[in-house]
């Protein structure tokens, strides 16, 4: 009996050292590292297990050494070199124990020419975007178009399956139908719907209308984040044009960059986002089209080569894997003498498995920025990031309660982008 009572208590004992064990701070973190590591050929990954593990690795285009033992049976701390394009599997285990199989690709290395220039951004959206609903003067009911189901962020596709590309076709459209019924066909959040419309007449003017604020194109200044010279893309912005009354991606029928220059500069303070005022039309010079615009920013085909002075030769892609806290810099055009290099510190990193606009945060510490700028303002978005001689990612957004910090991305979601 008492035997029986001893075997339980240290069947129950070996059971919470087991619990305690798997949920340990130092099992959680292996546990913790992401199923894949993506690297570029030629690069390397420290990888800090905490454990003292057993790393075995399978295929032959990544190399693996240990810092405490070559034949890495009891490896804290590893190093990853990627050697050639490919695909390892690392498997880890501690005390025999299965615990964590990390996938390792290797892509080939990639040259980037960086941005950093001043562009300018017009966009003519694919359909008509409506902005807002009305009432119509000497009509009842207030907006017919509201009644019928119609919202704003709605774009409107076709009338009578007539293809809308304008908001003057729209009104004239409109306009024609005498006050007979139209099918307006329209995409929300990506889903195409239908309404049925009776236009109301407006008193004031004697035209016929709908009852809604529309829209069908936006121009901005924004900052060019990279050229690739293997395909003759760009990515640009590390964010979205949205419109500036609903907040809706604008969709693409055609659009224009162009390079800018700056005029002014609103210093960004506590609460108040500062901005880059520039002009892109006194001496307009295209450079190419856009093709999307996504959440990480336009991207689009150029018509000619883009050259940066300050890296004529291009810089390798960083992967996220080599991101780290401390020192980096961005590139961005505040005036007339063109592109400079400011410093900053990546203060966190978040590794992302899918696309994400806030994989890094950042402060500006370099002074002249600082005294031109107040930090990041309206403008800088797509400045490109460069850290130990790669380029990283793009400056997204700003803190609105401080200036001299910001967010960027990894430029591997801007590369899915323009590979697209």
């Amino acid at each position: 009996m008492k035997s029986e009572r001893l075997r339980k208590g240290l069947g129950v004992l070996l059971s919470i050292l087991a619990l305690l064990i798997n949920y340990s701070p130092q099992v959680q973190a292996v546990r913790c590292l992401p199923d894949t590591i993506v690297l570029r050929a030629g690069q390397s990954h420290e990888l800090d297990l905490g454990l003292s593990m057993e790393v075995q690795v399978s295929d032959g285009s990544l190399s693996v050494l240990s810092s405490t033992d070559e034949s890495l049976q009891h490896a804290k701390n590893v190093r990853l070199q990627a050697e050639e394009e490919g695909t390892s599997t690392i498997n880890l285990k501690w005390m025999g124990l299965p615990m964590k199989s990390l996938s390792v690709e290797v892509a080939p290395e990639r040259i980037l020419i960086p941005g950093g220039h001043s562009i300018g951004v017009a966009l003519e959206t694919n359909g008509v975007l409506v902005v807002g609903t009305s009432e119509i003067s000497g009509a009842q009911g207030g907006s017919p178009a509201y009644a019928a189901g119609l919202r704003p962020g709605d774009l409107i596709q076709t009338v009578d399956n007539i293809p809308v590309e304008s908001t003057s076709q729209l009104t004239s459209m409109i306009n024609s139908s005498s006050g007979k019924q139209v099918e307006i066909r329209f995409l929300r959040k990506n889903q195409l719907q239908l309404a049925n419309v009776t236009p109301v007449l407006d008193r004031l003017d004697g035209t016929y209308r709908l009852g809604i604020w529309v829209r069908d194109s936006t121009a901005g200044v924004g900052t060019l984040s990279f050229y690739d010279p293997q395909n003759q893309r760009y990515a640009a912005l590390g964010h979205a044009i949205t419109d500036v009354d609903t907040g809706t991606n604008l969709t693409v029928r055609q659009g224009r960059v162009l390079f800018s220059e700056v005029l002014d500069i609103i210093k960004g303070k506590k609460g108040q986002p500062g901005e880059l005022r520039g002009s892109f039309l006194r001496d307009p010079k295209v450079f190419g089209n856009i093709i999307d615009n996504t959440d990480y920013g336009v991207t689009g085909e150029t018509t000619e080569s883009i050259a940066n002075a300050l890296y004529p030769n291009g810089l390798p892609v960083g992967s996220q894997a080599n991101v780290h806290t401390g020192a980096a810099t961005i590139l961005t055009t505040l005036d007339g003498e063109g592109i400079k290099e400011y410093d900053i510190e990546i203060t966190r990193v978040n590794h992302q498995t899918e696309p994400g606009q806030k994989s890094m945060t950042l402060l500006v510490t370099d002074p002249e920025l600082l005294e031109k700028t107040g930090g990041i303002v309206q403008g800088m978005s797509g400045s490109p990031i460069i850290q130990d001689g790669h380029i990283i990612g793009a400056v997204t957004h700003v803190y609105v309660n401080d200036p001299t910090q910001g967010y960027g991305l990894f430029i591997e979601w801007m590369l899915g982008q323009t590979d697209a």
